[in-house]
């Protein structure tokens, strides 16, 4: 059986982070669901596919070509890490994301990523829908104030005209469409670990994680502790 272990959560709780450290630690493959998504959104905007197009929307998830190499993410041969990471992309991906025929066409291949040494999974559903079976689930959560602040210092840098109270507002109406859609709503598995990331730094968060799986997969977490951890926040 197959080790996994799903990190489920709205967007800003830090989840891509965790899991991504997550799966350094232990040697596992790491699953970006949300760049999936992404990358789905803007396949869809090039083509000019309106959002609400559900049947067209499956059809492009069916037919374009999504890469993960060295921790870039290639969409028909074309590095398009930095495009899919906007927040225009992001709230695009939550618009298709609603509906079950393109989530249905990307299960498989969700599933399928998979690997035999392990699987750290990040997403929104993947406790609950992608991999029900996971021994282990964790869900992240944060205030959507503390979300919009590291959101705010990520794209203040990059010279983006975006303020504190839009970003707010967005969060608000994305976790509203993400946790009433009828196609896999955003919720807590049952089993899941819940953290709150708020007032929590990187290191806080995967100290406590780690001693999760630990108890949960005693022989993949040996060599875990000699990794360096990571003061800033998530």
């Amino acid at each position: 059986m197959i080790p996994i272990i799903t990190i489920d959560g709205p967007s800003g709780t830090g989840k891509g982070t965790i899991a991504d450290l997550l799966a350094q630690r232990l040697g596992w493959h790491c699953l970006d669901s949300g760049a999936l998504y992404r990358a789905l959104a803007l396949a869809a905007q090039r083509r000019g596919i309106d959002p609400g197009a559900a049947e067209a929307l499956a059809t492009v998830a069916s037919t374009m070509l999504v890469e993960f190499r060295d921790r870039r993410v290639f969409l028909d041969g074309e590095d398009v890490s930095e495009a899919i990471r906007t927040e225009a992309l992001g709230n695009a991906a939550s618009r298709v994301a609603v509906h079950s025929a393109v989530r249905e066409r990307l299960l498989a291949w969700q599933r399928e990523a998979a690997n035999p040494l392990g699987l750290v999974a990040d997403g929104r559903d993947m406790g609950t829908v992608v991999f029900p079976s996971a021994p282990l689930k964790i869900f992240l959560t944060a205030s959507a104030r503390e979300r919009a602040e590291r959101r705010y210092k990520q794209l203040i840098p990059k010279g983006l005209d975006v303020s504190l109270s839009q970003l707010v507002g967005e969060i608000h109406k994305r976790d509203e469409r993400d946790g009433s859609r009828s196609a896999a709503p955003l919720k807590p598995p049952p089993e899941a670990l819940v953290v709150d990331t708020t007032a929590m730094t990187i290191s806080e968060v995967l100290v406590q994680i780690l001693e999760a799986v630990k108890r949960a997969f005693p022989d993949a977490t040996e060599f875990a502790s000699s990794m360096p951890f990571f003061a800033d926040h998530c």
